[in-house]
């Protein structure tokens, strides 16, 4: 049976299929991110690896280099000290002042060359000293990332391990489904998932609201996502918005409670005598 063209399905079978999708992205998602920080992790050790080895490189050059200088240094003085140990001995033939006070200056010079080949020996051997240890602490920080290293990776390794054969699955099921969706809207829904903060490139309407940014839906636009007849996004966060129904999640209907009926109070109404009172007259006492 030949395969219906993407383009052909309904707008409910569209945005079923879309549901679908996210639905096996978010699983895929929830199992990367049991992994938690740990590539990250992993990826800043490696990095930090690298420089140190790069840093230990340049330092034993360094430490080469100066130890070279000392050598050369060392040439130089003995050559120096030759040639002031040769000028020593002419002076004891010198036959004028002249020549004397030329020889005595070309002995002071390579004296004063001896002495700052010397000072630049000892400073070499400082250097020497200085970035040998420099050396050291490199070295004991990247045997303690290395071990880090190994540590992580074998802990990402066991998460992996759990992980990856349901995580293909997955992944493959994601495949099979976006055939089933035109080109088009495979390219929208990825980039809206992509700007998404939580990945969700679709969601149902909860409470009135947007299931991604929970912004009210006004009732009108919630008959439109109802009706199934075009795709409806949020105006607010841009997702792609379907009804619960579709999106097959139950909710509840909520119960209108009937208004409790008031007792009717009967009053009783105290009846009042109304016999007139008898006048009583007293007798006018006799004159």
């Amino acid at each position: 049976m030949a395969k219906k063209d993407p383009k052909e399905f309904t707008v409910e079978e569209k945005l079923k299929n879309l549901y679908q999708l996210q639905t096996t992205l978010s699983a895929i998602d929830e199992k990367r991110a049991l992994r938690g920080e740990l590539p990250l992790e992993v990826q800043d050790l490696e990095d930090d690896i690298v420089g140190l080895t790069t840093r230990i490189e340049k330092i034993k050059a360094e430490v080469e280099d100066y130890k070279a200088a000392v050598v050369i240094k060392k040439g130089e003085i003995e050559k120096a000290n030759i040639i002031v140990n040769k000028y020593k001995d002419q002076l004891n033939e010198v036959k004028n002042n002249r020549e004397y006070d030329t020889l005595s200056k070309e002995i002071e010079f390579k004296t004063l060359e001896i002495e700052l080949c010397e000072k630049k020996i000892n400073e070499a051997k400082a250097k020497v000293e200085e970035r040998t240890a420099d050396l050291e602490r490199a070295q004991e920080t990247l045997d303690e990332r290395q071990k880090d290293l190994e540590e992580k990776k074998d802990e990402l390794d066991e998460i992996m391990q759990e992980t990856r054969e349901e995580e293909e699955k997955l992944k493959e099921k994601a495949k099979e489904i976006e055939q089933r969706i035109e080109p088009r809207l495979l390219t929208s829904f990825k980039r809206i998932r992509k700007n998404a903060r939580n990945g969700l490139g679709i969601v149902y309407v909860q409470r009135d609201a947007c299931g991604g940014c929970f912004n009210k839906i006004p009732p009108q636009r919630q008959l439109d996502v109802k009706m199934h007849k075009k795709i409806i996004v949020c105006e607010y966060c841009g997702r792609i918005i379907v009804d619960p129904e579709l999106a097959g999640v139950k909710t509840e209907t909520p119960v209108e409670e009937k208004p409790k009926r008031k007792r009717a109070i009967r009053k009783t109404v105290k009846k009042v005598d109304e016999t007139p009172e008898m006048e009583t007259t007293v007798p006018e006492a006799e004159a």
